[in-house]
């Protein structure tokens, strides 16, 4: 785990492995999963084994442990998490880069009042496509789709 003030040496993100699911599912829990009920939770986990086995699960770890994961599925992503510890250190960054170098174009969708998250994706060259109204994603919040294409103007 990470240690307060501690400053892991992120390696390359590599493919999850099933012994990762732990470290992922804390981190993905960590933040808006923090009030599922534990058949949620096994949903959770059962999802994510199933995900990891396929090879859409990239983690990037360090020698404090697991610092960050992605989740695609061709050019959609689904999910983009850092430790609340590892934030604001480059990890999301160097897991959507790996992304960006194998990809012509990459989407996602994020809450339309995640600024922090829309500012990021901003950041790595995604741009809005489409706004909702939230009825389509889990939370029933308005969310963007955002885009990025590799030769985009």
């Amino acid at each position: 785990m990470i240690g307060p003030g501690a400053r892991p040496g992120p390696t390359r993100p590599g493919r999850a492995r099933l012994w990762h699911l732990a470290a992922i599912a804390r981190i993905l829990w960590s933040g808006a999963g923090t009030g599922k009920g534990a058949k949620a939770r096994l949903s959770d986990l059962v999802l994510l084994a199933r995900l990891v086995r396929a090879g859409r699960v990239r983690v990037l770890t360090a020698s404090a442990g697991t610092q960050g994961f992605i989740i695609r599925d061709g050019a959609r992503i689904h999910a983009l998490y850092t430790h609340p510890r590892a934030r604001r250190r480059g990890i999301g960054s160097r897991l959507l880069s790996e992304a960006q170098a194998g990809a012509q174009r990459l989407e996602l969708w994020t809450g339309q009042d995640n600024r922090a998250a829309r500012a990021f994706y901003a950041r790595h060259g995604f741009y809005p496509a489409r706004l909702s109204n939230g009825s389509g994603n889990d939370d029933g919040l308005p969310d963007v789709q955002m885009i990025w294409e590799r030769n985009a103007p």
